[in-house]
């Protein structure tokens, strides 16, 4: 099958193509992914450095495990799962975290810029800013939780499992994180 064809195939065919040996299909298959992993770690880390090494860790699992999938449509909440998983022990390793204090100078500067520099594009960008300092500086229980709903859009079940927690945790961490991205964020949204 020739690389085009590979492109063309739904991500379901992509992993039963992969977990049967075909290189290609796994290749396909990590091109797919590598974006939306490194994205998830740039939200929970801010070391860009860390945030590569995860990501070429999690492609790596991902990759080494692909067989042992059962079921090719379980694929987001098991590689979500890994994802999940080597941020806790990156976190266990590294410790926890200092609490990202957003500078209000240079959030002011981005207020500022938001409100003189044109184009969407522009706009966007410094958002997105904004949403990833206020995402870092959430305390990790609470920031994986709330990736893992508005980013990869999992449920709250999957989310349960994934974190070994309950349901009603999962909710409450969700709420949580809500809260205080709302109170981070309230003077630019």
């Amino acid at each position: 099958m020739t690389k085009t064809r590979y492109k063309k195939r739904d991500i379901n065919t992509l992993i039963i193509f992969a977990q049967q040996g075909d290189i290609k299909a796994l290749e396909e298959l990590i091109r797919r992914v590598q974006k939306n992993i490194f994205t998830m770690f740039s939200y929970l880390t801010n070391k860009r450095q860390d945030v590569a090494d995860l990501t070429q860790e999690a492609l790596l699992k991902m990759a080494k495990g692909i067989e042992k999938l059962k079921d090719p449509k379980k694929f987001k909440p098991w590689l979500n799962q890994i994802v999940t998983n080597l941020f806790y022990d990156y976190i266990k390793k590294h410790g926890k975290e200092k609490q990202i204090e957003p500078d209000e100078n240079k959030l002011l500067e981005i207020k500022d810029k938001i409100g003189c520099e044109p184009g969407e594009k522009c706009l966007f960008s410094e958002m997105e800013k904004l949403i990833k300092a206020a995402l870092l500086s959430l305390p990790e229980n609470l920031r994986i939780v709330i990736i893992l709903r508005e980013y990869e859009g999992l449920s709250y079940e999957d989310i349960s499992r994934i974190t070994n927690t309950t349901l009603g945790t999962v909710k409450s961490r969700i709420s949580r994180a809500r809260l205080k991205l709302q109170e981070e964020l309230r003077e630019f949204i």
